[in-house]
């Protein structure tokens, strides 16, 4: 498995960063892909929740049945299981009048060709910076907020 990490400033309290990593029509604006979270008006992600998302990558239409493991006292943490699979973290701790925000992502392949073609891809956009340009769309939100 490739794990990549960011690490940003947010403006804005861990709290207020939780917030916007847990709602589904907010993740949707971040997101380094465009994806659609079905059932997204069940709100917010918590522990436990099992949503499905959908969207394309490389071009091509992938959906991931994803797991919640964390959503509280700074952590998002969350499994997705698709034509390949995500490890994705995000760690909040309180900097100045802000938050420190640590995310990581790996990747793992999924079964053959198209999971080994699609995990390359992915690999490719977040070796390019998609990772740091979420966290930027993160601050970004946030700074909405208040």
């Amino acid at each position: 498995m490739r794990t990549w990490t960011a690490t940003t400033t947010v403006e804005a309290p861990p709290e207020a960063v939780l917030e916007v990593l847990t709602d589904p029509g907010a993740c949707a604006r971040w997101a380094p892909v465009d994806f659609d979270v079905d059932g997204a008006g069940e709100g917010r992600l918590v522990a436990g929740s099992r949503p499905h998302v959908r969207g394309r990558l490389a071009g091509v239409e992938v959906g991931f049945d994803v797991e919640v493991l964390e959503a509280d006292d700074g952590r998002l943490a969350l499994r997705a299981a698709g034509p390949v699979a995500l490890d994705v973290a995000y760690e909040l701790e309180p900097a100045g009048g802000g938050s420190e925000v640590r995310a990581s992502v790996g990747v793992r392949p999924g079964r053959g060709l198209r999971g080994r073609l699609l995990a390359e891809a992915t690999s490719a956009l977040l070796s390019a910076g998609a990772l740091n340009q979420a966290l930027s769309r993160i601050g970004r939100e946030c700074a909405a907020l208040t």
